[in-house]
Protein backbone atom coordinates (compact mmCIF):
# COMPACT_ATOMS: atom_id res chain seq x y z
CA UNK A 1 0.00 0.00 0.00
CA UNK A 2 2.84 2.38 0.86
CA UNK A 3 4.52 1.71 -2.47
CA UNK A 4 1.30 2.27 -4.44
CA UNK A 5 0.66 5.57 -2.64
CA UNK A 6 4.31 6.71 -2.76
CA UNK A 7 4.33 7.04 1.04
CA UNK A 8 6.44 5.56 3.79
CA UNK A 9 5.17 2.41 5.50
CA UNK A 10 4.92 4.10 8.94
CA UNK A 11 2.84 6.91 7.40
CA UNK A 12 0.34 4.37 6.02
CA UNK A 13 0.20 2.63 9.42
CA UNK A 14 -0.57 5.95 11.10
CA UNK A 15 -3.40 6.63 8.66
CA UNK A 16 -4.95 3.22 9.35
CA UNK A 17 -4.64 3.78 13.09
CA UNK A 18 -6.31 7.19 12.74
CA UNK A 19 -9.23 5.56 10.94
CA UNK A 20 -9.54 2.92 13.66
CA UNK A 21 -9.54 5.61 16.34
CA UNK A 22 -12.15 7.63 14.46
CA UNK A 23 -14.55 4.69 14.08
CA UNK A 24 -13.70 3.22 17.49
CA UNK A 25 -13.08 -0.28 16.13
CA UNK A 26 -10.34 -2.41 14.61
CA UNK A 27 -10.32 -2.48 10.82
CA UNK A 28 -7.46 -4.94 10.44
CA UNK A 29 -6.73 -8.20 12.24
CA UNK A 30 -2.95 -8.58 12.56
CA UNK A 31 -1.02 -11.74 13.38
CA UNK A 32 2.58 -12.85 12.98
CA UNK A 33 1.82 -14.59 9.69
CA UNK A 34 -0.86 -12.49 7.98
CA UNK A 35 -3.10 -9.46 8.09
CA UNK A 36 -6.74 -9.40 7.03
CA UNK A 37 -9.77 -7.16 7.24
CA UNK A 38 -11.98 -7.39 10.30
CA UNK A 39 -15.76 -7.50 9.90
CA UNK A 40 -15.79 -3.71 10.36
CA UNK A 41 -13.05 -3.38 7.72
CA UNK A 42 -15.03 -5.46 5.23
CA UNK A 43 -18.05 -3.25 5.88
CA UNK A 44 -16.01 -0.09 5.31
CA UNK A 45 -14.30 -1.34 2.13
CA UNK A 46 -17.11 -0.72 -0.44
CA UNK A 47 -17.66 2.79 0.96
CA UNK A 48 -13.94 3.51 0.69
CA UNK A 49 -13.94 2.36 -2.94
CA UNK A 50 -16.95 4.56 -3.73
CA UNK A 51 -15.17 7.52 -2.13
CA UNK A 52 -12.09 6.95 -4.27
CA UNK A 53 -14.19 6.58 -7.43
CA UNK A 54 -16.09 9.78 -6.67
CA UNK A 55 -12.82 11.60 -6.03
CA UNK A 56 -11.43 10.39 -9.37
CA UNK A 57 -14.59 11.36 -11.25
CA UNK A 58 -14.58 14.80 -9.63
CA UNK A 59 -10.94 15.42 -10.54
CA UNK A 60 -11.47 14.25 -14.13
CA UNK A 61 -14.58 16.43 -14.54
CA UNK A 62 -12.86 19.54 -13.22
CA UNK A 63 -9.80 18.86 -15.37
CA UNK A 64 -11.90 19.79 -18.39
CA UNK A 65 -11.78 23.41 -17.21
CA UNK A 66 -8.01 23.63 -16.99
CA UNK A 67 -5.17 23.07 -19.42
CA UNK A 68 -2.53 23.45 -16.74
CA UNK A 69 -2.24 19.80 -15.81
CA UNK A 70 1.29 18.53 -15.33
CA UNK A 71 2.82 15.14 -14.73
CA UNK A 72 4.21 11.99 -16.26
CA UNK A 73 1.79 9.48 -17.75
CA UNK A 74 3.09 5.91 -17.95
CA UNK A 75 0.89 3.42 -19.77
CA UNK A 76 1.11 0.19 -21.68
CA UNK A 77 -0.92 -0.72 -24.75
CA UNK A 78 -1.38 -3.92 -26.72
CA UNK A 79 -0.25 -4.02 -30.35
CA UNK A 80 -3.28 -2.78 -32.29
CA UNK A 81 -4.03 0.00 -29.79
CA UNK A 82 -0.42 1.08 -29.33
CA UNK A 83 0.62 1.08 -32.98
CA UNK A 84 -2.55 2.13 -34.80
CA UNK A 85 -5.12 3.72 -32.47
CA UNK A 86 -3.20 5.81 -29.93
CA UNK A 87 -0.76 7.62 -32.28
CA UNK A 88 -3.58 9.63 -33.90
CA UNK A 89 -4.99 10.51 -30.47
CA UNK A 90 -1.77 11.44 -28.68
CA UNK A 91 -1.11 14.45 -30.91
CA UNK A 92 -4.38 16.29 -30.10
CA UNK A 93 -4.08 15.30 -26.42
CA UNK A 94 -0.52 16.64 -26.25
CA UNK A 95 -1.59 19.95 -27.77
CA UNK A 96 -4.41 20.28 -25.24
CA UNK A 97 -2.22 19.27 -22.27
CA UNK A 98 1.35 20.21 -23.26
CA UNK A 99 2.73 19.81 -19.72
CA UNK A 100 1.81 16.12 -19.46
CA UNK A 101 4.67 13.91 -20.66
CA UNK A 102 3.68 10.46 -21.98
CA UNK A 103 5.68 7.23 -21.85
CA UNK A 104 3.95 4.53 -23.92
CA UNK A 105 5.07 0.89 -23.97
CA UNK A 106 3.64 -1.38 -26.67
CA UNK A 107 3.58 -4.96 -25.39
CA UNK A 108 1.31 -7.97 -24.98
CA UNK A 109 -1.40 -8.17 -22.34
CA UNK A 110 0.59 -10.45 -20.01
CA UNK A 111 3.50 -8.01 -19.94
CA UNK A 112 1.14 -5.10 -19.30
CA UNK A 113 -0.39 -6.86 -16.30
CA UNK A 114 3.06 -7.66 -14.90
CA UNK A 115 4.24 -4.05 -15.16
CA UNK A 116 1.05 -2.66 -13.64
CA UNK A 117 1.37 -5.12 -10.74
CA UNK A 118 5.00 -4.00 -10.31
CA UNK A 119 3.95 -0.31 -10.24
CA UNK A 120 5.95 0.39 -13.41
CA UNK A 121 2.85 1.52 -15.33
CA UNK A 122 -0.10 3.62 -14.18
CA UNK A 123 -2.54 1.59 -16.28
CA UNK A 124 -2.85 -0.33 -19.54
CA UNK A 125 -5.07 -0.43 -22.62
CA UNK A 126 -5.87 -3.92 -23.89
CA UNK A 127 -7.95 -5.48 -26.68
CA UNK A 128 -9.70 -8.29 -24.83
CA UNK A 129 -11.12 -8.58 -21.29
CA UNK A 130 -9.04 -10.44 -18.70
CA UNK A 131 -9.75 -11.47 -15.13
CA UNK A 132 -7.28 -10.57 -12.41
CA UNK A 133 -8.14 -10.47 -8.69
CA UNK A 134 -6.06 -7.33 -8.05
CA UNK A 135 -7.14 -5.31 -11.08
CA UNK A 136 -10.22 -3.53 -12.38
CA UNK A 137 -11.27 -3.42 -16.02
CA UNK A 138 -13.27 -0.69 -17.76
CA UNK A 139 -14.42 -0.28 -21.37
CA UNK A 140 -13.07 2.95 -22.92
CA UNK A 141 -13.34 2.58 -26.71
CA UNK A 142 -15.08 0.53 -29.39
CA UNK A 143 -13.50 -1.15 -32.40
CA UNK A 144 -14.58 -3.30 -35.32
CA UNK A 145 -12.87 -5.92 -37.47
CA UNK A 146 -13.54 -6.07 -41.20
CA UNK A 147 -12.70 -8.52 -43.95
CA UNK A 148 -9.52 -7.39 -45.72
CA UNK A 149 -8.75 -8.75 -49.20
CA UNK A 150 -6.14 -7.96 -51.89
CA UNK A 151 -7.26 -5.37 -54.45
CA UNK A 152 -7.42 -8.00 -57.21
CA UNK A 153 -9.28 -10.65 -55.17
CA UNK A 154 -12.60 -12.06 -56.52
CA UNK A 155 -14.42 -10.76 -53.41
CA UNK A 156 -13.09 -7.24 -54.08
CA UNK A 157 -15.14 -6.92 -57.26
CA UNK A 158 -18.37 -8.51 -56.00
CA UNK A 159 -21.31 -6.10 -56.12
CA UNK A 160 -23.81 -8.34 -54.32
CA UNK A 161 -23.87 -9.05 -50.56
CA UNK A 162 -21.05 -11.21 -49.23
CA UNK A 163 -21.78 -13.79 -46.54
CA UNK A 164 -19.60 -15.82 -44.17
CA UNK A 165 -20.18 -18.90 -46.29
CA UNK A 166 -18.62 -17.09 -49.26
CA UNK A 167 -15.67 -15.80 -47.24
CA UNK A 168 -14.70 -19.13 -45.70
CA UNK A 169 -14.11 -20.66 -49.13
CA UNK A 170 -10.85 -18.72 -49.41
CA UNK A 171 -7.47 -19.17 -47.66
CA UNK A 172 -6.66 -16.89 -44.70
CA UNK A 173 -3.55 -15.19 -43.38
CA UNK A 174 -4.06 -14.78 -39.62
CA UNK A 175 -2.45 -13.34 -36.52
CA UNK A 176 -0.99 -15.91 -34.14
CA UNK A 177 -3.30 -17.87 -31.82
CA UNK A 178 -3.96 -15.99 -28.61
CA UNK A 179 -3.90 -12.54 -30.20
CA UNK A 180 -6.86 -10.29 -29.38
CA UNK A 181 -7.74 -9.81 -33.05
CA UNK A 182 -7.85 -13.52 -33.77
CA UNK A 183 -9.86 -14.25 -30.64
CA UNK A 184 -12.60 -11.81 -31.68
CA UNK A 185 -12.83 -13.42 -35.11
CA UNK A 186 -12.94 -16.96 -33.73
CA UNK A 187 -15.55 -16.09 -31.09
CA UNK A 188 -17.90 -14.66 -33.73
CA UNK A 189 -17.38 -17.67 -36.01
CA UNK A 190 -18.31 -20.03 -33.18
CA UNK A 191 -21.41 -17.95 -32.41
CA UNK A 192 -22.44 -18.35 -36.06
CA UNK A 193 -21.92 -22.12 -35.93
CA UNK A 194 -18.55 -22.36 -37.69
CA UNK A 195 -15.52 -24.22 -36.36
CA UNK A 196 -12.49 -21.86 -36.39
CA UNK A 197 -10.24 -24.88 -36.93
CA UNK A 198 -11.90 -25.45 -40.32
CA UNK A 199 -10.56 -22.17 -41.72
CA UNK A 200 -8.02 -22.62 -44.52
CA UNK A 201 -5.08 -20.99 -42.77
CA UNK A 202 -2.06 -20.69 -45.08
CA UNK A 203 -0.01 -18.53 -42.73
CA UNK A 204 0.09 -17.38 -39.09
CA UNK A 205 2.09 -14.20 -38.41
CA UNK A 206 3.08 -12.42 -35.22
CA UNK A 207 2.30 -8.83 -36.20
CA UNK A 208 -0.45 -6.89 -37.93
CA UNK A 209 2.07 -5.33 -40.31
CA UNK A 210 3.22 -8.75 -41.49
CA UNK A 211 -0.39 -9.87 -42.03
CA UNK A 212 -1.13 -6.76 -44.12
CA UNK A 213 1.95 -7.31 -46.26
CA UNK A 214 0.98 -10.93 -46.90
CA UNK A 215 -2.55 -9.92 -47.91
CA UNK A 216 -1.19 -7.21 -50.25
CA UNK A 217 0.91 -9.90 -51.96
CA UNK A 218 -2.19 -12.01 -52.53
CA UNK A 219 -1.27 -14.81 -50.14
CA UNK A 220 -4.71 -14.83 -48.52
CA UNK A 221 -7.47 -12.76 -46.92
CA UNK A 222 -7.79 -11.75 -43.27
CA UNK A 223 -9.81 -10.00 -40.56
CA UNK A 224 -8.28 -6.84 -39.09
CA UNK A 225 -9.30 -3.76 -37.14
CA UNK A 226 -10.44 -0.94 -39.40
CA UNK A 227 -7.95 1.37 -37.68
CA UNK A 228 -4.99 -0.71 -38.88
CA UNK A 229 -5.65 -0.57 -42.64
CA UNK A 230 -6.67 3.05 -43.31
CA UNK A 231 -3.42 3.79 -45.17
CA UNK A 232 -3.54 0.64 -47.31
CA UNK A 233 -7.20 1.08 -48.27
CA UNK A 234 -6.61 4.74 -49.18
CA UNK A 235 -3.78 3.67 -51.52
CA UNK A 236 -5.92 0.90 -53.05
CA UNK A 237 -3.57 -1.87 -51.92
CA UNK A 238 -6.34 -3.77 -50.15
CA UNK A 239 -10.11 -3.53 -49.91
CA UNK A 240 -12.22 -3.49 -46.75
CA UNK A 241 -15.44 -5.52 -47.07
CA UNK A 242 -18.59 -5.84 -44.94
CA UNK A 243 -19.87 -9.34 -44.23
CA UNK A 244 -23.66 -9.29 -44.44
CA UNK A 245 -24.46 -11.93 -41.82
CA UNK A 246 -21.79 -11.22 -39.19
CA UNK A 247 -20.49 -8.27 -37.17
CA UNK A 248 -17.04 -8.39 -35.59
CA UNK A 249 -17.27 -5.63 -32.98
CA UNK A 250 -15.29 -5.43 -29.75
CA UNK A 251 -14.31 -3.08 -26.94
CA UNK A 252 -10.91 -1.79 -25.90
CA UNK A 253 -10.37 -1.79 -22.12
CA UNK A 254 -8.36 0.13 -19.57
CA UNK A 255 -6.94 -1.93 -16.72
CA UNK A 256 -5.39 -0.76 -13.45
CA UNK A 257 -4.66 -1.92 -9.92
CA UNK A 258 -7.83 -2.04 -7.85
CA UNK A 259 -6.01 -0.60 -4.85
CA UNK A 260 -4.20 2.24 -6.64
CA UNK A 261 -5.42 5.78 -7.15
CA UNK A 262 -4.61 6.93 -10.68
CA UNK A 263 -2.72 10.23 -11.02
CA UNK A 264 -4.60 13.17 -12.48
CA UNK A 265 -2.73 12.83 -15.80
CA UNK A 266 -4.02 9.25 -16.24
CA UNK A 267 -7.60 10.12 -15.28
CA UNK A 268 -7.57 13.04 -17.71
CA UNK A 269 -6.26 10.85 -20.54
CA UNK A 270 -8.94 8.18 -19.96
CA UNK A 271 -11.64 10.86 -19.83
CA UNK A 272 -10.25 12.21 -23.12
CA UNK A 273 -10.48 8.75 -24.76
CA UNK A 274 -14.09 8.29 -23.62
CA UNK A 275 -15.07 11.75 -24.86
CA UNK A 276 -13.49 11.09 -28.27
CA UNK A 277 -15.40 7.82 -28.45
CA UNK A 278 -18.68 9.53 -27.53
CA UNK A 279 -18.32 12.32 -30.10
CA UNK A 280 -17.42 9.90 -32.89
CA UNK A 281 -20.47 7.69 -32.50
Amino acid sequence: AAQALHMSQPAVTMQVQSLEEYFGTKLLIRSTKRMELSEAGRTLLPFARKSLELSQETDAAMAAFSNKLQGRLQLGASLTIGEYVLPRLLGPFGREYPDISIMLKVMNTTQILEEIAGHQLNFGLIEAPVEHPDMVLDSVMEDELKLIVPSGHPLATREDAIYLEDVLKYPFVLREKGSGTRKVMEDVLMERGYDPESIQTVMELGSTGAVKSAVEEGLGITMLSTSTVKHETALGLVKMIDIADASFKRNFYSIQLRSALLPMSAMTFLAYLRERQRTQR
